[in-house]
């Protein structure tokens, strides 16, 4: 016991103070610390961490419009939209980026699925306060998957996304066209246009030239998230604003009676109504189909269509060129009556060949036709009849009627690639080729090989100005644009484009012709007879490649043999409709070509009374 109280008495009790000192100071510096740090927090960096914890609990998300729905002439729906769900990371809502990818794996791989996207590509392309697609238009099978294990899945998400429907697939691709994601080129050359990354937009055919109408404008709306990303509640929502409404000039019904024409050859069916200049079908064979493009298409599919040596990208209605072949003999038929080098009664005579110098042109007939004038040369596409005529008139008096009846220039059709084709002069060979016109090749030009190309719709305009007593029309496939209220945005009226350097009597004398090709014998165009419906028409076969006497070019590699066109209208009086055919690779007019056209126009006649 005095041990104990002795160790008591040897303690100084400076010491003890000395410690209490010590410790209240430590104390007292981390309080002022604690202090400090909370005025900092509250007062220097107080509002940009209230923005943060709001953006913890608060989100805008943007919500896509729907695209504009488009309908034919009649009012048939022929694009609208379907809802579409996406799986989108939050990249925000995310702590551990690699081990949500790898759980995201593990639950496609469990149920037999592929998980799309890689941790690399994902990281690579997050952006902060950006919702990132890892999986577009996903099935039920997935919808369920991520639903059923949301709660291990923090700051992943469903989205839900408008997606385009085209009923008519193939047979209207190359008018509709598609949508897809906007590109960084895109939005780069375009920035006025407004486009956001992750937008999508119109890409080929009406879908790209009347984006700005179509696409909308999209909306918002203020949402609170739990600690994963998951929504509680919307606290604000502004509607997005729908696309307006396309009417085209386009009848759905012959649109598939022109793609059915065609099957199993590639080129190319355009109709056209000559009063109006309206376009009932256009069409170009192969297509694809656009509701691979919805949310974008796979490298593989893209491989298989873009190495398609058919090209079933090509609208080849108004981007196909053409040697006319001899659908070009009714413009050389109407330049030699208006410069006075024939007469109507003009006649030449056919021995089935034609000798300028060393040469010797040849007619198809192999015979000749023997002396014929200008009606039955037309009616029978006598070729000497009118390397006769083309000698006289010249190749530069020709190509001015040529571009007269719109060859050479563009139509004006409100769709984008369309091409010019080609009329020559001399001087325009001088300045490509550097050498002077040679007199043979004024006689290739007068049937309509040579140098000369045209696209089907040209051509369908051409005879539309001759089925239009001379007047014709800029191509219109758009009516207007309008509200789903009805109030029209936009209208696009009949524009008249130009009127023929030809006679109402030379007009009526060369319909009487082209009345003949069908429908007289020994008309070459037969096969286009409609009953009761007095169609007027011309064939013509386009060589590829130069041939021999008797040659039919059967044997030759398919890229080698000839085009098979056909030009018609119908009835003789008060025309309706305009049907150009163009059949590449496919031998004769007559036989190939014409049979298209009589398919359409039967179509277009259907149910109605002579």
């Amino acid at each position: 016991m005095p041990e104990k109280h002795d160790r008591l008495v040897r303690h100084d009790p400076g010491e003890f103070r000395d410690r209490f000192t010590l410790f209240f100071w430590v104390i007292l510096a981390a309080v002022c610390l604690l202090v400090l740090r909370l005025w900092y927090l509250q007062i220097i960096r107080g509002e940009d961490l209230l923005k943060r914890s709001e953006n913890n609990r608060i989100r805008i998300r943007e919500v896509k419009a729907m695209r504009g729905i488009i309908v034919d002439a009649r009012g048939v729906v022929l694009v609208e939209n379907r809802p579409s769900f996406d799986v989108v990371i939050f990249p925000e809502d995310v702590k551990d980026l690699r081990g949500l990818v790898e759980k995201l794996e593990a639950l496609y791989a469990k149920a037999g699925l592929t998980f799309p996207m890689d941790y690399e590509t994902i990281r690579e392309n997050r952006r902060p306060f950006t919702p990132l697609r890892v999986d577009r238009n996903v099935s039920r099978e997935k919808l369920a998957l991520i639903e059923t294990h949301s709660l291990e899945l923090p700051g992943v998400g469903i989205d839900v996304m408008p997606v385009r429907e085209y009923y008519y697939g193939e047979s209207m691709a190359h008018v509709i066209g598609y949508i897809g994601e906007v590109s960084r080129d895109e939005l780069e050359r375009d920035r006025s246009a407004g486009y956001k990354s992750g937008d999508f937009i119109g890409k080929f055919g009406l879908e790209k030239a009347l984006d700005p109408f179509i696409r909308g404008k999209a909306g918002g709306e203020q949402v609170e998230v739990n600690v994963v990303g998951r929504k509680v509640k919307t606290l604000g929502r502004v509607e997005p604003a729908q696309g307006y409404r396309v009417l085209l000039t386009i009848d759905s019904q012959l649109q598939k009676a022109a793609w059915a024409a065609m099957e199993g050859r590639a080129g190319a069916v355009v109709a056209l109504d000559p009063r109006d200049g309206s376009v009932l079908a256009l069409v170009s064979r192969p297509g694809f189909d656009p509701n691979l493009f919805n949310r974008g298409v796979s490298a593989d599919v893209w491989e298989k269509i873009s190495s398609n040596p058919l090209h079933p990208m090509e609208n080849r209605a108004i981007a196909g060129q053409y040697p006319p072949g001899s659908t070009y003999k009714l413009i050389v038929a109407a330049a030699a009556l208006e410069e006075g080098i024939i007469t109507p009664e003009t006649t030449f005579n056919c021995p089935g060949h034609f000798d300028m110098g060393t040469r010797t042109f040849r007619c198809w007939k192999r015979h000749g036709h023997g002396r014929v004038n200008l009606h039955r040369a037309i009616v029978e596409s006598c070729d000497v009849y009118f390397y006769n005529v083309g000698r006289l008139l010249g190749v530069d008096r020709l190509a001015e009627y040529a571009r007269a009846f719109g060859l050479g220039s563009r139509t004006g059709v409100a769709m984008a690639g369309e091409r010019r084709g080609l009329i020559p002069t001399k001087d325009w060979k001088l300045a490509r080729f550097g050498i002077p016109w040679q007199p043979g090749e004024t006689i290739s030009i007068s049937i309509g090989q040579g140098y000369n190309t045209a696209t089907p719709i040209q051509l369908a305009n051409a005879y539309a100005a001759v089925a239009g007593n001379g007047e014709f029309f800029t191509p219109r496939i758009v009516k207007r644009i309008e509200t789903d209220d009805g109030e029209i945005i936009e209208e696009f009226r009949p524009e008249k484009k130009a009127v023929l350097p030809v006679s109402r009597e030379h007009i009526q004398l060369l319909r009487k012709a082209l009345w003949g090709v069908v429908n007289e014998p020994g008309g070459t165009g037969g096969q286009s007879r409609v009953a009761g419906r007095d169609v007027c028409g011309k064939t013509g076969t386009a060589q590829v490649i130069g041939m021999g006497e008797g040659d039919d070019g059967s044997s030759y590699p398919y890229e080698y043999r000839d085009h098979a066109l056909f030009m018609s209208f119908a009835p003789r009086d008060n025309p309706e409709i305009v049907v150009a055919v163009v059949a590449e690779h496919s031998g004769h007019g007559g036989s190939v070509a014409a049979p298209v056209a009589r398919k359409v126009l039967e179509a277009y006649f259907a149910g109605r009374k002579p």
